[in-house]
Parts: C-alpha cells; sequence; structure tokens
C-alpha cells in the first residue's frame, strides 16, 4: 500500500486513498471532459486501489457512457432492464428491502461465462441519511488465507447461479449458471482475488455435493469481508464510484425504507475467469 500511496501523491490530479486497504477518491477532474493522460492516470488508480470515488460530477447519461466506453464494450445483464434513451444504462431504483438483489456480498453477474469486468455507478436520487454501499478487497482476501488452504483451493471451481437475482427480479424460465475457479487472477495486475458470493449463488463446488462444499463456501465468504480490507461509501449528491469486479465485492446497504434512491450503473465485459 506504501508504493501505490506514494504514486498517488505523486500526480498531479490528486488521487486520495479512502482507507489503507481498498479505495481512493479522484480530485479535481470532471469525468465528462478527461484528456488522455488523465485518463491514464485514473486508470492507474483503479488497478492500484480496486474501486474510486469521483464526488460533485452530476454527469449525464451521456457522459457517463462515454467515460464508460473508455474501459471497453457496454453490456446488458441478462434478466435485468435497462433505459430505453440509453442502452447500457440500468436504473437501480428502491422496490423495498425484500426485493433488493443485492443487499449482500457479491460480484455482480458472476453466474454469466464472462461476468463483467467493472461497474461506474452515479447517484441521481439520494435519501436523506442511509443507502451506503460497502466493498472489500478480495485480494487481500485470498492473501490472507494460509499457505495450506491456498494450496488446497488451487485448480476448484465452484458453481455460480442466478438463483438470488432471478428470485428478486420476477425472472421467468432458466435461471443461468456456470463454472468459476473460486480462486481468479486479474488479467492486468496478475494478482490472485477469492471469488465466490452468497450462498444462493455459488451453492456448491464442482464435483461435490451441497453439503460437502457448503462448510468451506461459507468460511471463505465469512473471511473475506473482514473490516480491515472494506470501505464504507456515504452517498452525496453527484457522486459516481467505479469498482472493478474481478478483485471487489461490494454490499448495497438497505437502511432507507421506502425513500427513493435511484442510481444509474454502466457496466463493463469482462472474460471469462482464470485460476
Amino acid at each position: 500500500m506504501s508504493e501505490m500511496r506514494a504514486r498517488a501523491l505523486e500526480q498531479p490530479v490528486r488521487i486520495v486513498p479512502l482507507t489503507g486497504a481498498i479505495g481512493a477518491e479522484v480530485q479535481g477532474v470532471h469525468l465528462g471532459a478527461l484528456d488522455g493522460p488523465t485518463f491514464e492516470r485514473i486508470e492507474q488508480a483503479f488497478y492500484d486501489f480496486g474501486m474510486l470515488v469521483f464526488r460533485d460530477q452530476s454527469i449525464t447519461q451521456h457522459e457517463q457512457l462515454g467515460f464508460a466506453n473508455r474501459w471497453g464494450e457496454v453490456v446488458v445483464t441478462p434478466m435485468l432492464s435497462y433505459l430505453d434513451e440509453y442502452p447500457g444504462v440500468l436504473e437501480v431504483s428502491n422496490r423495498g428491502k425484500a426485493k433488493t438483489p443485492t443487499e449482500y456480498w457479491h460480484y455482480d453477474s458472476a453466474y454469466l461465462e464472462r461476468p463483467p469486468a467493472l461497474s461506474i455507478l452515479a447517484a441521481r436520487t439520494l435519501p436523506p441519511v442511509g443507502g451506503d454501499t460497502m466493498w472489500c478487497n478480495q485480494y487481500l482476501a485470498y492473501e490472507s488465507l494460509s499457505v495450506g488452504m491456498q494450496q488446497l483451493l488451487e485448480g476448484v471451481r465452484g458453481k455460480f447461479c442466478g438463483t438470488l437475482m432471478a428470485r428478486r427480479t420476477g425472472h421467468v424460465g432458466d435461471v443461468p449458471y456456470t463454472y468459476h475457479p473460486i480462486v481468479r487472477r486479474h488479467p492486468v495486475t496478475h494478482r490472485r482475488a477469492l471469488f465466490l458470493s452468497h450462498p444462493e449463488t455459488v451453492p456448491a463446488l464442482e464435483s461435490m455435493t451441497e453439503s460437502e462444499s457448503r462448510p468451506l463456501l461459507d468460511y471463505l465468504y465469512a473471511h473475506s469481508p473482514s473490516p480491515d480490507r472494506t470501505y464504507r461509501h456515504q452517498w452525496r449528491a453527484g457522486d459516481v464510484v467505479m469498482w472493478d469486479n474481478r478483485c471487489t465485492m461490494h454490499y448495497a446497504v438497505h437502511d432507507y425504507g421506502d425513500l427513493p434512491r435511484v442510481m444509474h450503473r454502466v457496466t463493463i465485459a469482462g472474460e471469462r475467469p482464470e485460476g
């Protein structure tokens, strides 16, 4: 982390670490008007810190898509509906606590053959208080395991299912699933991250029953979001936050009842996870 801090503080555009483990705030930029060198600094900070916060942006949907296109192909996720005027922009609004599909630690759409690489979330309407989002560093979750556990997980794959999302969004039909390594290697940083999710979304390990798999998966899931490797974001009007979906999990806290909360999310295509 000390090397990341030194590199961040050397840049003319200010990149301020948010915790000792994950996240940085990028200051002095507007995402709707970035030159090439500024984007390169943001890109490096993104891979250094796993997630970035941009305050006071208030960008339009067009600007959000323009920024997203710098990172790769904008994609749509099965079982979700997008804005007609802005294909690729997902409106995430308050559907009540019982129907929220994101109030648990998770990777986005990990049940896809190619889960998203990253997501960009812009705040549109916020409750007066509450509605925070948390992120945890899954590089550190893996690196803090014992050598014996790391060896045990080598080559192990889990079954990733869209069960929870299907139920909470009212999806009818086959629920998608695929198998991915429980430990994945990041294609840019080459660091290894623990890759798993909620028990309903990763019900079993490959070639094992659910009852055989559950103790190990439950341990790894509980181990991941340790307080010393998490960041909790308190949203403000105009905020934009982006995160790396290959090395961070996140959790959207629903503590604001029926109050309006509207966010716009754009997702960038990823690659098939490799161990």
